[in-house]
């Protein structure tokens, strides 16, 4: 099955759904939006501390010698 069949079989069954159904599936798939959204923002503050952590590190190290 295709992806355009896909979305077609999709939208044909939201316009079988009463408008409380609809407002509940629209509500779902913002959720899922947000979600993923929230988790990628968090994967990239995650990263950039991760970063500064390391370059703090780096400094750090290159300022004691450990002899």
């Amino acid at each position: 099955m295709t992806t355009i069949n896909q979305k077609y079989q999709i939208v044909e069954s939201l316009d079988s759904l009463d408008q409380m159904q609809t407002e509940k599936v629209l509500e779902y798939i913002k959720g899922l939006m947000y979600a993923s959204q929230d988790e990628a923002s968090h994967q990239r503050l995650k990263r950039q501390a991760l970063k500064e952590i390391r370059q703090a590190l780096g400094k750090d190290r290159k300022l004691r010698p450990s002899f």
